[in-house]
């Protein structure tokens, strides 16, 4: 059946602040930045890893605009269901470089069952975290 997941998806409210933010302080790179009429197909990925994040505006051509103003109530309030997870070699460097570059981060490295981690979120309101797997 499936071979593996393509493409994920979050809502955000400006493509041109996420792409600032995904790709300028994150460090993700523009997949795909396509204009096709009823909506901008945005995506972005880990540079080396084939899958893509799509950052979608609430809106048509999938919901009604009662429902996008529903999704745009929510995204800032991180109840949207959007987040994601990364993983890193060096958990703590990579929270100290993001911090330096301004990304909100909501949780400090600790130890976990599953290594190390941490959190932050979005200008949206998206969750993030940030996992070191054990060695």
């Amino acid at each position: 059946m499936f071979t593996r997941v393509a493409i994920s998806q979050l809502y955000v409210l400006d493509q041109d602040a996420a792409l600032d933010f995904y790709v300028g302080k994150l460090g993700l790179e523009v997949r795909t930045d396509i204009d096709l009429g009823v909506m901008r197909w945005l995506t972005v990925g880990v540079p080396g890893d084939p899958r893509e994040i799509l950052l979608e505006l609430p809106g048509g051509p999938m919901m009604d605009a009662e429902t996008a103003d529903t999704v745009r109530r929510l995204v800032p309030t991180g109840e949207a269901g959007g987040w994601l997870i990364f993983h890193t070699d060096d958990c703590r460097k990579t929270y100290e470089t993001l911090r330096a570059r301004g990304v909100t981060m909501t949780q400090e490295p600790i130890e976990q069952a599953w290594g190390i981690d941490c959190a932050g979120r979005d200008p949206f309101g998206n969750h993030f975290r940030i996992t070191q797997p054990p060695a």
